[in-house]
């Protein structure tokens, strides 16, 4: 079955479930602006020809909005295309033992140290080894195919290196033991770390953490490196993660009163797999990945990184002989739809241009129903 705004949907079934004092504040801001997407609540924007008119709502471009979240996308990836050099690039994927999940979903504070922890290790490998410094990108992970939470880091990293006399270094290597020992030890000594100064949050008792990490030190960590080639590779696959919703609108097949089922590729099963859950803990599953409100989705960090990449950028590019791009405009709302959709909307039923007239103001005491439109 197909439904045209399926996880709206889900959102108008559930207000009364999520939209209370309960609920952590940023899932409700999320879920809210979502829900008033497009609607009088936020305003509109007037359109007309001299046959008709037509009202265009304003979006909510909150990354919870599965529309607004891949029109970010889109220019996060369009950015990002033209900022970095044409040079190869590295995935490395951190990943640790699933008994660590909850502590980090119950920490978000430390959540948010994982990307800078990652970025280091790496800096650190290719400086001591081999005398250069590295461009780092570092999203925080959270969720799977089931919509568990699952916390790891995916990273891209140049292949090659700045030497300090300016000369770049085409290719290094990178020890996987070596980096997975880094990881695993920065992972466990920040857990010790919060739990000694009473800042980690959990149900377990201290000397119950404490044997936990003790048997994680010794355990084998996943960590998995890619040679990507060109950077247009990672920015697909990580723009999905970035500013999306965690689980595409097309997975979900069925939306009942009492019942949400939505689909997943069993990687180890090699098939589809179903899932089924009630409404409320479908909502559940999705708010423990909204993130806190101004907390970066994606980080750099070494010669990119927001300190450095006013004095490095040109240097780069200069070293390698490529020349720098500017900065992408945003695409217009009316040439996206014709883009992804085929169809400029600013043209009336009788094939006439219509042009901007006026601006609807937003309407506060505007409430969504709370039954799907």
């Amino acid at each position: 079955m197909k439904y045209h705004h399926p996880l709206k949907q889900i959102l108008f079934q559930t207000q009364r479930y999520w939209d209370r004092d309960e609920s952590r504040q940023a899932v409700r801001q999320a879920f809210a602006k979502a829900l008033l997407c497009g609607t009088p609540a936020l305003g509109a924007e007037v359109f007309a020809s001299d046959n008709e008119e037509k009202i265009v709502g304003h979006t909510c471009k909150g990354s919870a909005c599965s529309s607004c979240g891949y029109r970010a996308t889109v220019q996060w990836q369009r950015e990002r295309w033209a900022a970095l050099p044409d040079v190869p690039y590295k995935g490395i994927t951190f990943t640790m033992p699933d008994v660590l999940w909850p502590l980090f979903r119950d920490n978000p504070r430390l959540l948010n140290v994982l990307p800078a922890l990652a970025a280091s290790i790496m800096q650190v490998w290719a400086s001591v080894r081999h005398g250069v410094r590295v461009a780092v990108i570092a999203i925080p992970h959270t969720f799977n195919g089931r919509l568990e939470f699952n916390s790891h880091v995916h990273t891209m990293v140049t292949a090659g290196g700045l030497q300090s006399s300016g000369r770049w270094v085409s290719s290094i290597s990178y020890d996987r033991t070596w980096l997975l020992e880094q990881w695993r030890g920065g992972v466990i000594k920040l857990l010790r770390v919060a739990l000694q100064v009473g800042k980690l949050k959990t149900e377990m008792c201290a000397v119950q953490v404490e044997e936990l990490l003790a048997m994680q030190e010794s355990r084998w960590w996943s960590i998995k490196i890619q040679n990507l080639g060109s950077k247009e590779h990672f920015l697909r696959y990580a723009g999905r993660y970035a500013r999306r919703p965690p689980i595409a609108q097309r997975r979900i097949t069925y939306i009942g009163d009492r019942c949400v089922r939505f689909c997943y590729q069993d990687k180890k099963l090699n098939r589809r797999v179903d899932v089924q859950c009630s409404p409320e803990e479908f909502i559940d599953l999705w708010a423990q990945h909204v993130p806190e409100r101004y907390r970066h989705a994606v980080r750099s960090f070494g010669l990119l990184g927001p300190r450095a990449i006013g004095r490095t950028k040109a240097a780069i590019f200069l070293v390698l002989a490529q020349k720098q791009r500017p900065r992408p405009k945003r695409i217009s709302w009316a040439v996206s739809m014709k883009r992804d959709f085929g169809r400029y909307p600013l043209i009336d039923s009788k094939g006439m241009p219509m042009k901007w007239v006026r601006r609807i103001q937003p309407n506060l005491s505007f409430h969504a129903p709370l039954t799907p439109v």
